[in-house]
């Protein structure tokens, strides 16, 4: 499928973790309450979850955290956007409605 990489997409949803990463940024307010006390008006970051919140819903290290987010995101399932010394993280729908397709047609 054009752009993306299945192989990519299935390698980051084999893990548990990760698969509940990418569901629990489907609904963030619900699953980072949080997250929107420290969300800094002036970035456009709809949706993203600060790394160290996923890091402590997770409860695993932040270099574990953070490998995972990196996996994620190689593959196209997240969106990043920097600021400062925060990274925030939100779902890339976009991919997700391929990865779909894909499913729906090819598999």
């Amino acid at each position: 499928m054009e752009n993306l990489n299945v192989i990519d997409v299935f390698k980051a949803l084999s893990n548990e973790t990760r698969l509940n990463i990418l569901k629990w940024l489907r609904e963030p307010e619900k699953n980072f309450p949080a997250q929107q006390a420290h969300l800094p008006k002036e970035v456009n970051i709809e949706g993203g979850v600060c790394v160290g919140d996923i890091q402590e819903k997770v409860n695993l290290s932040q270099s574990t955290v953070s490998h995972y987010l990196s996996l994620m995101q190689k593959a196209g399932l997240l969106e990043a956007v920097r600021y400062g010394q925060w990274t925030y993280y939100r779902r890339n729908e976009e991919t997700l409605a391929k990865v779909a397709k894909f499913i729906n047609e090819e598999i």
